[in-house]
């Protein structure tokens, strides 16, 4: 049972213009070093810290099946869940390729695969064999939806215990941009057809169909769009409520959250519906190519750092983004003053 009081503290503000004014001391001209000096900023009043770490950052890779496959909507059978992520076991996915590059404490957990994995590199949290068809039926129970987001707040703490400065989360699960395309719908109150793209890639005539069946989804399955866990149960995804829970976590702990994707970013609304004050230790790392990230990115009140056009999930644009919240990081550590360098201050 998910029953936390979600008491996540507020931002250190003071720090933060602490490091504001100290910033302004470093050898270089007056906000010379635009968003990187707000970066740095704002990961002070998150961690309360003067000089803020990030390093190591973690990665959790949240995997679970959705039973709205059965609609057709994805272009790719539900065994790649399984596939994809022996594939991260094994280290040759994209998510793999970016954490090895950066440092990362990397961790996969099958919240909710439909098949059973053995591997002692997989850590077992299933609360079900995959969602149910949310086109026919709730995706969930409320109580799965809160084990769900209680595995992830656990997985969250457990990595953090383990040493992460940051936290990435990231997702596998053939057919979640539908899910996540009608929570958002019901967050958003904007109009499917803006907010659902092409996922991994279906034709045009399996796109207009992926519409219809969430307008319809939503018809009969009729969630409360002021009651989040009740959202998620109905047409949501475990990995989305997964990911959920391990931003509460973080945020409870004043580590900041690297916001992912489309997907990512749903779960993060999600978490800010929980607890606001949450989405005061999100960091959006980049604008995805779904059209419904903006949306999202703009209902969580934050900009993205980069846009690459990217869309495979996982976690991987965090992972990219992840270099340049370090670099504000280590702009305050380790750049000179004026005064110990005895550079002239014009300011």
């Amino acid at each position: 049972m998910f029953n936390h009081s979600y008491s996540v503290p507020k931002l250190n503000k003071e720090m933060g213009q602490q490091v504001s004014r100290y910033i302004d001391t470093l050898t270089k001209p007056l906000g010379s070093l635009g968003r990187l000096e707000e970066l740095a900023i704002s990961l002070a009043a998150m961690k309360g810290e003067a000089f803020p770490s990030v390093t190591p950052p973690g990665v959790l890779v949240f995997a679970a099946d959705h039973g709205i496959t059965d609609e057709g909507v994805s272009a790719y059978p539900q065994e790649v869940t399984e596939q994809m992520v022996r594939n991260f076991l094994n280290g040759g996915a994209g998510i793999n390729v970016f954490s090895r590059q950066i440092g990362a404490l990397l961790e996969i957990i099958d919240i909710g695969v439909t098949s059973t994995i053995k591997d002692e590199r997989l850590i077992d949290k299933k609360v079900r064999f995959g969602t149910a068809n949310f086109y026919q039926e709730d995706a969930m129970t409320r109580k799965e939806a809160e084990d769900a987001l209680e595995v992830g707040y656990q997985q969250g703490l457990e990595i953090i215990n383990k040493g992460a400065k940051c936290l990435i989360l990231g997702e596998m699960g053939i057919g979640n941009t539908t899910a996540s395309g009608a929570i958002l719908a019901v967050l958003s109150k904007a109009e499917i057809d803006s907010l659902v793209g092409h996922g991994t890639g279906i034709a045009d005539d399996t796109f207009e169909h992926k519409i219809e069946v969430i307008k319809q989804a939503l018809v009969k399955r009729n969630p409360n769009p002021k009651d989040p866990v009740d959202i998620m149960a109905k047409v949501g995804g475990l990995e989305i409520a997964g990911m959920t829970g391990a931003m509460l976590a973080a945020a409870s702990q004043r580590v900041p959250i690297l916001v992912d994707g489309f997907i990512c970013t749903v779960a993060a609304l999600l978490a800010k519906e929980i607890s606001q004050a949450a989405s005061d230790y999100m960091i959006i790392t980049h604008q995805s190519a779904e059209p419904g990230h903006q949306v999202a990115i703009s209902l969580l009140g934050n900009k993205p750092l980069i846009d690459l056009g990217l869309r495979l999930g996982e976690g991987t644009g965090a992972t990219i983004a992840y270099p340049i919240i370090q670099s504000a990081t280590l702009m305050v550590k380790e750049m000179a003053t004026f005064d110990t360098v005895g550079v002239l201050n014009k300011q």
